[in-house]
């Protein structure tokens, strides 16, 4: 009898987050997966009797839909462009700081994560004035050096990069930390080893810091990259996806026809080729890191 409940008692300890995961992660992609295979609407909503079977139309629909088009392509900008800034701005910041020998890095710490813990809306409203063509901040900055008005968040092209500065200051944070915990975790004795023949800072962080943080680098790479495929918040706060759809992202576009259309079935389908893309992705990311790692 013992030795029956000593082998059950760590089932008793997981069932808790089993059952919590099935109930709010595996179940609700389970319907969701159903309802994008039906043409469920407000009426559908309100009875089930309205909803039909649509098979793989809503998929095709999706694909062929210039916007969602449009959004993959502002989608893959984001991510081209944000991935790989946050990770370098990230790891130079969480060096210097780690490095710098003066008190007044510990403040920077500070001061670089306190965007992270931000509320998004509030950071958004800020930043919508800072980019205002005739009142922000930014362009009475660059009329002081006598250089023309640039429009922030008027012209498609500058629009995303100026949402991709935003995610950028607010992204970098988190990440910093990451990578300073990474950092403490190397022995000091590889530093003094390295110390002793000779070695260079530069040396010892292209020899020791960098091959090490690899996995820490890897880990951010993957949040960083699902974040940013997920990109939402700042264009649907500061642009709606405009102009021109311009900033319309792939999460957005889904929020669209979901919440502001009521096409359930429609943005289930493109839910789910954005929720198969960031599988896709990351095994890729994992794929990739198994070869180094094997080599």
């Amino acid at each position: 009898m013992k030795g029956i409940l000593n082998n059950k008692t760590p089932y008793f300890f997981i069932a808790p987050t089993l059952i919590l995961l099935a109930m709010f992660s595996l179940l609700p992609i389970v319907i969701a997966l159903v309802i994008s295979f039906t043409d469920m609407d407000l009426a559908g909503l309100a009875d089930f009797s309205n909803i039909s079977f649509v098979g793989m139309q809503n998929y095709l629909d999706v694909l062929t839909d210039p916007l969602f088009v449009q959004a993959i392509t502002n989608t893959l900008y984001y991510v081209i462009i944000g991935v790989p800034s946050v990770i370098a701005l990230s790891l130079a910041i969480a060096l210097l700081i780690n490095f710098g020998r003066s008190k007044i890095f510990t403040t920077f710490r500070v001061i670089y994560y306190l965007p992270s813990v931000t509320n998004v809306v509030a950071v958004a409203v800020v930043w919508t004035y800072l980019y205002n063509p005739s009142l922000g901040l930014f362009n009475y900055l660059l009329n002081l050096v006598h250089l023309p008005d640039v429009q922030w968040l008027q012209h498609p092209i500058i629009a995303k990069i100026s949402l991709i500065i935003l995610a950028l200051w607010r992204a970098i944070g988190l990440n910093m930390l990451i990578f300073i915990a990474a950092i403490k975790g190397i022995p000091r004795s590889y530093y003094e080893a390295a110390q002793i023949d000779g070695a260079s800072s530069w040396q010892q962080m292209r020899t020791i810091t960098l091959p090490l943080l690899r996995y820490a680098i890897f880990f951010v790479s993957i949040t960083t990259m699902i974040g940013w495929i997920q990109f939402f918040e700042e264009p649907l706060i500061m642009t709606k996806g405009g102009p021109l759809n311009g900033t319309m992202s792939v999460a957005l576009f889904i929020y669209n026809n979901g919440f502001q259309y009521s096409k359930f079935g429609y943005a289930a389908a493109g839910s789910f080729i954005l929720f198969i893309s960031i599988i896709i992705i990351t095994l890729i990311q994992f794929k990739f890191q198994n070869k180094e790692t094997d080599v």
